[in-house]
């Protein structure tokens, strides 16, 4: 069931970066992605993708937050591999987020590849899931929070710069 125009699931979880709240980042737009584990080959190439778009995210004031349900410690050191890492990966350790955003796989206790994009008023206006062992196309999750920010419909294959429709 879609969470497309429903109000997000608020949560408190630790992260890389201290405690956070989704409340935390009210007034602003959020891109929240969830992925399946910590070292794992897909996530491996999209997160470090997502670190290298985060500037563009920034230009939107749009904030980014990975979430799985592996621990703190496991992302700490995952980030260490990785090379470092500009936003908080938070920790669903007990499944309860993933659980409510609707996308956990109960009997693997690890979540769907999915992205959620939460406007300023805490609404789901985009999601995204699908299987954990396809990578997702960072460059089209910003095209659609750049679309929404218009304020008005956005015909197929529309860019930034590209005429909308009334």
């Amino acid at each position: 069931m879609s969470l497309v125009g429903k109000k997000a699931p608020d949560f408190k979880l630790d992260s890389t970066k201290g405690q956070i709240s989704l409340s935390d980042y009210k007034g602003k737009w959020v891109v929240l992605f969830f992925y399946p584990l910590d070292f794992s080959s897909v996530c491996s190439t999209e997160i470090p993708e997502f670190n290298k778009m985060k500037p563009e995210f920034d230009k939107l004031n749009a904030e980014l937050l990975g979430i799985n349900t592996d621990s703190v410690y496991s992302h700490k050191a995952w980030i260490e591999s990785l090379g470092g890492v500009d936003f908080p990966l938070l920790s669903d350790y007990n499944k309860e987020v993933t659980r409510q955003y609707g996308i956990l796989i109960e009997d693997a206790g690890i979540a769907l590849r999915a992205a959620f994009i939460i406007n300023p008023d805490g609404i789901i206006d985009y999601e995204v899931v699908h299987e954990p062992v396809i990578g997702r196309n960072v460059d089209e999750i910003l095209r659609v929070l750049n679309a929404l920010q218009t304020g008005h419909a956005c015909p197929v294959g529309w860019k930034p710069g590209d005429k909308v429709l009334d």
